[in-house]
């Protein structure tokens, strides 16, 4: 594993890159500690800054083009800059279960699914995962 190919990529795919780890960090401890805290509010306030982050830099990645400069990834980055301020609203409103389902959803789907594709053969993050 090495971070050399992913650093010398061009911008914005480092930054996306490192608020995805962030974010899967985050969203992790997220998970597993106490809801309704201080500390869950915060970490959330970061969490949702991050998602927000990697959905708008990834209309700068256009490295598959299917659609003009976009690939179909993008339309979940559409999905995600709605869903994360409606999450936040909902948490704001008292609406938990809702905040739970959209936030499970958003961790599982948006960040831990389409990481996944970052592995597949081809993607920076497969060499810096597998090598060359």
């Amino acid at each position: 594993m090495s971070l050399g190919p992913l650093l010398s990529a061009p911008p914005p795919i480092p930054w996306h890159a490192f608020a995805a780890f962030a974010a899967l960090a985050i969203g992790g401890f997220q998970l597993a500690l106490p809801k309704g805290t201080p500390r869950h509010r915060v970490l959330g306030y970061v969490w949702a800054a991050l998602m927000l982050i990697i959905a708008i830099s990834s209309f700068w990645i256009q490295q598959i083009r299917l659609i003009g400069p976009f690939s179909p990834i993008h339309l979940l980055s559409i999905l995600v800059l709605i869903t994360v301020p409606l999450a936040v609203w909902h948490a704001h409103n008292h609406r938990v279960a809702k905040h739970r389902k959209v936030m499970i959803s958003l961790y599982v789907f948006a960040l831990v699914g389409a990481g996944v594709f970052t592995l597949l053969p081809g993607r920076i993050m497969h060499t810096v995962v597998f090598g060359q």
